[in-house]
């Protein structure tokens, strides 16, 4: 038989328990009220902030980039809207296997797989990457049939960066490419401003002006704020902010003619710089061999990249700017206004040419075409005498040649608008005790200066210093800094603002010395080196043709035996200006390893000249000739100038056109 227990005192223990859990109960619902009140009261703000963003994305909208235009308008640059397949790797599980599926929807070559690889290496892992571009309409609906079982990949309307007319002045117009990581880093540095300026922005200017004028080809970016649905996509547009296009460059550059000179030279190696002398603009900019830009703007790929990385001629290089040469005989006309601003020799003061001079137990020589006898400073440089400038170099000293001829530009940066200008070498005493660093290389021998006087030694500039200093001298020491732009429109207000070169104080020249230099620069087309190049010019012109060495001899070489070897070839070289009258163009032109001046230099000079000074346009039985070197003054009928078509690069791509309302759309 069960004894009862005490009633009362279980009773007791049931209401404690009951109390105990009715207090637990209390406390969570006040852990539960108090969680409540904290988000809903004490972080409301920052929680509807969050939702708000959540609900709303506000998203930039890159604006069109500026145009490059010519002198004339013809455009350089420009730009299309085309369709890309784009994967974010955040939102792909199997990367790999999401690739290998959409080959099975679109055409994905090997290349466009390195390239993704590439840019997923180089870019933050949320970014958007493209797989695919410039797809036509048809690849379009075949993959939006398919889209739902990809997710993390979508089709965007991007803006390709377009040069229509190819290889034809890369070196100066540049080109753009997706910003890397360094270009990253550095963008850092940038004030706030500027920085939120490129939210969206994923490609920026590279090389030339692309880069030097990035700021004003960029645009103002613009936003849209879209509602989004639990999953991110948008639903509704709420508010926006147009962007501001890119402002367009108006070049100084007459692209025709750029475009001719580089059909002069085909496929030898130079550079020409010409030079409008009453302002600084630059007309032609030329760098040879070319390359083309539009390889560069979707992501060039790895055999295009190493072929022109690797190529003996060096097609990157952008000789115009970049490229130093010894400049022979051309260096003569600067020696001498050097020798009559500082008094060191007459224009009437006669030498006697021997064809040799000797110094410090050295023999110097003169080529086998020069002729002997007395030469005053004209017809030294009529007939480009070595003797006469070995003498005047001896006779001034390499400090006195230095600091006479570095302000006409040589061995400092010009300060033209593009960035990559080297400095070249003008050789004091000073400058190979900082140039070298053993105490046996320092010192300055007397020896070193004799080959100075004619252009070779430590002497080597760029054709964009040599038209420079060309310039200078036949404007009779007025000075400017070369520029490539003209002005820059601002496409919104209709505005052109005017970029004027920055004029230099003046060298103080004597008019008479300055007259001395320039008629024998005269006499040089009319009976010197470049006469047969000059000869029935409807115009007045002065040059001086130039010859110098690309490689040194070894003692007891002769330069018959390294003839076979092309790139050991001398450099033909030619400066001038015209017309003798009123200098309207300067300009400075090497052939690389082409042999004499008169040859190959002066010949691209002449139709240069008949270009601009008589609107002709070389035939084509003369161009052809021309770019043999076998050619002087021009033959067969030339052509006016705006009847000759330009050449141009493939038309765009069919993906470009199907695709010109996705701008609109996007």
């Amino acid at each position: 038989m069960q004894v009862l227990k005490n009633v009362h005192q279980e009773l007791w223990h049931f209401r404690l328990r009951l109390v105990a859990a009715a207090g637990f109960v209390l406390f969570c619902f006040g852990l539960l009220v108090a969680r409540l009140v904290w988000l809903q009261v004490v972080q409301h703000e920052s929680f509807a902030e969050r939702a708000e963003s959540n609900r709303i994305a506000v998203v930039p909208i890159v604006p069109n980039r500026g145009l490059i235009k010519d002198r004339n308008g013809i455009v350089l640059a420009s730009n299309y809207s085309a369709y890309t397949l784009e994967i974010n790797p955040a939102k792909v599980t199997d990367l790999d296997a999401t690739i290998e599926q959409l080959g099975q929807v679109l055409e994905i070559q090997p290349r466009d797989k390195r390239r993704f690889k590439r840019l997923l290496d180089e870019a933050k892992h949320t970014d958007s990457l493209p797989i695919r571009t410039k797809l036509s309409d048809e690849e379009v609906a075949r993959f939006t049939a398919q889209r739902f079982r990809f997710p993390g990949v979508e089709i965007k309307a991007r803006l390709f960066r377009s040069y229509p007319l190819g290889e034809v002045g890369s070196h100066l117009i540049g080109y753009i490419g997706r910003i890397n990581q360094a270009e990253k880093k550095a963008m850092e540095d940038w004030d706030d401003e500027t920085l939120a300026n490129y939210r969206g922005t994923e490609y920026i200017g590279k090389l030339g002006l692309e880069q030097a004028y990035e700021r004003e080809l960029h645009g103002i970016t613009g936003f849209e704020q879209v509602e989004t649905s639990a999953g991110g996509r948008a639903v509704r547009r709420l508010s926006s902010r147009p962007p501001t296009p890119g402002n367009t460059l108006h070049l100084s550059i007459d692209i025709r003619l750029q475009a001719l000179v580089e059909e002069l030279y085909k496929d030898r190696r130079g550079a020409l710089v010409a030079i409008d002398p009453r302002n600084g603009e630059v007309l032609a900019f030329v760098s040879k061999p070319t390359f083309d830009p539009n390889l560069f703007v979707d992501g060039i790929d790895a055999e295009s990249w190493r072929e022109l990385n690797e190529d003996i001629d060096k097609p990157l290089l952008n000789r115009a700017l970049r490229g130093t040469y010894p400049p022979g005989s051309t260096f003569k006309p600067f020696m001498s206004i050097a020798a009559l601003n500082s008094g060191k020799r007459g224009p009437n003061e006669v030498i006697m040419d021997n064809l040799t001079f000797s110094f410090g137990g050295r023999t110097f020589g003169s080529p086998e075409t020069d002729r002997p006898g007395p030469k005053d400073m004209r017809a030294a440089i009529v007939s480009s005498s070595n003797v006469y400038f070995y003498s005047l170099a001896n006779v001034m000293g390499v400090d006195l040649i230095h600091d006479e001829l570095e302000p006409f530009g040589f061995g400092r940066r010009t300060g033209i608008d593009v960035a990559g200008e080297v400095t070249g070498d003008l050789p004091s005493t000073e400058w190979k005790r900082k140039k070298f660093k053993r105490p046996e290389q320092q010192k300055w021998y007397a020896g070193e200066t004799i080959s100075l006087g004619i252009g070779q030694g430590y002497n080597n500039f760029t054709m964009l210093q040599m038209a420079t200093a060309m310039s200078t001298l036949a404007t009779g020491g007025q000075r400017f800094k070369p520029r490539l732009v003209r002005d820059v429109e601002d496409v919104v207000r209709h505005e052109n603002r005017r970029i004027a070169s920055d004029a230099l104080p003046p060298l103080p020249l004597k008019p008479e010395h300055v007259q001395v230099i320039l008629s024998a620069m005269n006499g040089v087309t009319l009976e010197g080196t470049s006469r047969l190049a000059f000869q029935g010019a409807p115009y007045q012109s002065g040059g001086k043709t130039g010859t110098a060495q690309a490689v040194g001899l070894k003692a007891g070489e002769k330069y018959s035996s390294i003839k076979a070897d092309e790139h050991k070839r001398d450099h033909s070289l030619y400066v001038a200006f015209a017309p003798v009258e009123q200098p309207t163009v300067a300009l400075a032109v090497i052939v690389e390893n082409a042999g004499f001046g008169s040859a190959s230099a002066a010949p691209i000079a002449r139709r240069v000249f008949d270009y601009l000074l008589s609107g002709q346009y070389p035939s084509e039985d003369d161009i052809a000739k021309t770019q043999l070197g076998q050619s002087f003054a021009p033959t067969g009928t030339p052509r006016r100038a705006q009847d000759v078509p330009l050449p141009g690069a493939p038309a765009l791509p069919k993906a470009a056109a199907s695709a010109a309302s996705a701008a609109s759309a996007a």
